[in-house]
């Protein structure tokens, strides 16, 4: 099926890994020009059609000085994918979590996504017409333990932002939704420092088996396996496609059949 994002205009943050790379390729091989920013940006130098842009996007300028630079390059933005983002386990609880743990959690999760979303919005406006992809997480609705409390609220703060801006700017032919991946098969989770590998040294076991006790204590996966980057890029590029034009505050789940509840 072709989506109908040749030639538009994508901005993505946080696209030097993960779930943001697999975006920012499959947006490009799709035909958009994608304008994507990351701190270190070495991954994604030469690729076609992808404009790599060295930024501190939790800097409160951050965000806007990359819509600027789509403005700058192409003159009108149609797509943004809000993916920057970032968790830090909480393994001594909810008491030893502090404001500044809240205020990190935040600034990385939901302000990156606040700030790149009002900047677009402006162009879009003038355009009248665009889509924003918000990338939440399972984490937003589905809270475990404490481990990530900080983590959870910001995502349900990205969740709420996005139905509050989908309803506002409906009716100027703006679309934003949301995803909410559940465990997806990234450095997040299964790096040297990500989840599993933190929570196994904490239990004294190693990644693999810490992996299958979070996994099992979460009541389990259905498929029986992770989602993989290119999943959640596909949801979203289907999502940030014209083909979509009617969805607009939803929040998809991918999370290969993580929370039972309907």
């Amino acid at each position: 099926m072709d989506l109908m994002l040749a030639g538009k205009v994508a901005v993505v943050t946080g696209a030097s890994k993960g779930i943001g790379m697999s975006v920012t390729q499959t947006l490009a091989e799709e035909g958009a020009f994608v304008v994507a920013a990351a701190r270190n940006i070495s991954s994604l130098q030469g690729l076609d059609n992808v404009t790599a842009v060295s930024l501190d996007l939790s800097d409160p300028t951050g965000p806007g000085l990359l819509v600027d630079r789509a403005l700058e390059d192409y003159g009108r933005v149609d797509v943004l994918v809000n993916n920057m983002g970032g968790v830090k386990l909480r393994l001594n609880g909810f008491l030893e979590t502090t404001d500044a743990d809240f205020q990190w959690a935040f600034d990385q999760n939901f302000f990156t996504t606040l700030r790149a979303s009002r900047s677009a919005l402006v162009a879009m406006v003038q355009q009248k017409g665009g889509s924003i992809v918000n990338v939440a997480s399972v984490n937003a609705m589905f809270q475990p333990d404490g481990a990530t409390v900080d983590y959870g609220a910001a995502k349900a703060a990205v969740a709420n932002l996005t139905k509050a801006m989908a309803e506002e700017f409906g009716s100027q032919g703006i679309r934003v939704n949301a995803v909410s991946p559940g465990p997806v098969s990234t450095d997040l989770w299964l790096g040297e420092d990500g989840v599993a590998a933190t929570v196994g040294k904490a239990m004294g076991v190693d990644a693999d088996s810490a992996r299958e006790a979070i996994v099992a204590g979460m009541g389990g996966i259905a498929t029986g396996r992770f989602t993989t980057p290119e999943e959640v890029a596909t949801l979203i590029a289907v999502l940030a496609s014209p083909r979509s034009s009617n969805i607009t505050g939803v929040n998809y789940v991918i999370d290969g059949g993580l929370i039972k509840s309907t």
